[in-house]
């Protein structure tokens, strides 16, 4: 871990420790005021070092951290005072409020405060989402949104006496993991707390206006559970209400009601207090707070840039992930409204705006449903939609979601289902969030049978081919899946200089394509890495090893023109994004082999823990123009 010498500009030393009984539901004046105090000190330091990473351009989340303050100061007291009767680990099921693990961590002494400042930087162990065994003080791994009250469920079984809380949010509260967790929990008289912040915000808007009828408090006590229901920002009613939790036996839920960022101007009750706060937002709010060495802190920070100029691509950047959206709007666009009503559904899963689905839910919002935060239920919801002929169900959310899914895309296969997907964020690149954010097992979406329903995979490699991509299967019956990366791609050149996928190019499924021809040996890349491999093709067509490069933008079908061109030569590389466990590398030798096809073989794919940052993912995974560059000349020898 790379330690900061700046100080850390708030004086975390003035946080007083607390020791309080929950057996006595009353806080004193002194009580109240100490827990007024640190709640204060502790919501400063958050704006301050996740403004950190706006600043630097990694992100990071602000206000689930900075909202749920009050609930933790109370834990963290209650854990003082008698350690005996709790499992002491502030359990997040909502990941991205992973500023409370490390403020805490740094509070208990386990981490440098000044490291804090380094919040989501590459190599400085402190991710988008906590990670068990790589942050000092972090106690626990949450994995992604939802995902924690089924394990604290097990935390709970494996402590019998003790208290367990599972800090959650209205969000996650969407998942379908967490209804099975509360079912177990009454079932089994588990002695689990539920502290949910109930802000009516989630990243595209407001619950109560897209999922009109649901309610957090009657879904549990619908399970069973007892429900106690308040404002979060009340302190001594939340005190009451957690006391009263801890000495009553079994599941309980302490729902709190509050804003989203209460008192934070310009960001109370907004869905953009989900994300980091702003610069401007933060320097004013710690203005406004006497913050003066904070404020200066944040303006002296410098945004990291990669200086690296890649050889082969050229200057137009374009974000995938919105370009989906955009030619999905000109398809669209090409039908009558009536059908497009009869003919296609497209349904969000709460990140429209990551995604691309925004462009449609604008242009076209009579097909567009917005919904939370349900991903399996949502995709068979497209699949069901597009199980008639003729009919498109149109899906999108993360890559590293996909996972979720597995069952779902199986359900929607054998039932011979068409269903269009987009999976954003795929690979390593750009991922602050780290391992349990990236998008590396993609090649699971393709579980079928040889002689199961057609499903295709494909990873465009830059702004011009996702157009072209769209365009081409977007009619296609079966399961298509599109995948992009969060990060900005060039456009990849020809040999002359001219884009390679311009006005004239056509896609063309399952087809591979030539990038540069080679007589030594072949690379076979596609998406954000292809541009990254077109760059170690040139460095290396320069150094006088004539090494090829194939677009392989359809994953999962072999181009059998293709394999015997490249199988013949004298070595090949595939370089991607994905797990090398479970990608490309991992089906791409067999099928050489298969063909009797022996060239020298290597494999180079995301295979350690990520490094968080932006950029940086790609060197630390060796996938990098350097690395591939240093694995074709070992095979070049």
């Amino acid at each position: 871990m790379t330690i900061t010498a700046t100080k850390f500009p708030i004086d975390l030393g003035a946080y007083k420790p607390l020791k309080l009984d929950p057996s006595n539901p009353v806080l004193t004046n002194e009580q109240r005021e100490t827990l007024k105090a640190n709640i204060q000190l502790c919501r400063d330091a958050i704006v301050l070092f996740t403004a950190t990473g706006a600043a630097k351009g990694v992100g990071g989340h602000t206000g689930g951290p900075y909202d749920t303050v009050p609930e933790v100061m109370i834990l963290d007291a209650f854990f003082r005072g008698a350690p005996d009767k709790f499992v002491p680990i502030f359990f997040d099921e909502a990941g991205h409020r992973v500023g409370t693990q490390y403020l805490m961590a740094a509070l208990r002494g386990e981490l440098p405060a000044e490291q804090l400042l380094k919040y989501r930087e590459a190599n400085s162990k402190l991710p988008g989402h906590p990670e068990l065994g790589l942050t000092p003080g972090v106690q626990f791994s949450s994995g992604r949104l939802g995902h924690m009250w089924p394990y604290v469920n097990g935390v709970a079984m494996a402590n019998p006496g003790k208290a367990v809380f599972c800090l959650g949010s209205d969000g996650s509260q969407q998942e379908g993991n967490d209804a099975e967790a509360a079912r177990l929990a009454i079932a089994q008289h588990l002695n689990v707390k539920l502290i949910i912040d109930d802000n009516d915000v989630t990243i595209a808007g407001h619950p109560s206006k897209y999922l009109p009828g649901f309610s957090v408090a009657k879904t549990l006590q619908g399970h069973g559970l007892k429900v106690l229901e308040g404002d979060g920002e009340d302190i001594d009613d939340l005190y009451r209400r957690l006391c009263e939790a801890v000495t009553t036996p079994g599941a309980i839920a302490v729902i709190n009601k509050r804003p989203m960022c209460p008192g934070i101007e310009g960001l109370e009750g907004s869905t953009h207090g989900h994300d980091v706060i702003s610069v401007d937002l933060a320097l004013k709010y710690l203005e406004s707070r006497g913050q003066a060495a904070a404020v200066e802190h944040i303006k002296s920070i410098q945004k990291p840039k990669d200086s690296y100029t890649f050889l082969g691509s050229g200057d137009k950047l374009g974000a995938n992930r919105n370009v989906f959206g955009e030619a999905m709007v000109e398809v669209l666009g090409r039908m009558s409204e009536t059908e497009r009503k009869e003919k296609v559904m497209v349904i969000d899963s709460d990140l429209e705006g990551s995604c691309g689905l925004k462009k449609i839910h604008d242009a076209y919002p009579e097909i567009f449903i917005p919904s939370g935060i349900m991903e399996r239920g949502n995709f068979s919801a497209a699949a069901g939609f597009g199980m008639e002929k003729g009919k498109q169900g149109v899906f999108a959310t993360f890559s590293a979601f996909l996972e979720m899914c597995i069952s779902e895309i199986t359900m929607a296969r054998l039932n011979y289902s068409n269903v269009l997907c987009h999976f954003s964020h795929a690979g390593v690149d750009d991922m602050a969030d780290n391992t349990c954010h990236f998008g590396i097992n993609n090649m699971f979406a393709d579980n079928g049978l040889d002689d199961g329903h057609e499903t295709r995979l494909y990873f465009p490699a830059d702004a011009n081919q996702m157009k072209a991509c769209v365009n081409a299967v977007f009619s296609d019956p079966g399961l298509r899946f599109i995948f992009s990366t969060r990060s900005k791609v060039p456009n990849i050149l020809d040999g002359n200089g001219n884009d390679l996928f311009g006005s004239n190019y056509k896609f063309v499924p399952g087809k591979d394509e030539v990038v540069r021809e080679g007589t030594a040996g072949y690379i076979v890349s596609f998406g954000d890495a292809l541009y990254r491999s077109l760059d170690a093709v040139e460095r290396l067509k320069q150094e006088g090893i004539d090494v090829g490069l194939i677009n392989k933008a359809t994953l999962n079908v072999v181009d059998e023109e293709t394999m015997a061109k490249i199988g013949k030569t004298s070595f090949v590389v595939v370089a991607e994004a994905f797990n090398r466990r479970t990608g490309l590398g991992s089906r791409f030798g067999s099928w050489l082999l298969e063909r009797g096809y022996t060239p020298k073989y290597a494999h180079l794919g995301t295979y350690h823990e990520g490094c968080g940052g932006l950029w940086e993912q790609y060197p630390h995974q060796g996938i990098d123009p350097a690395g591939i560059m240093n694995k074709v000349k070992e095979l070049a020898k």
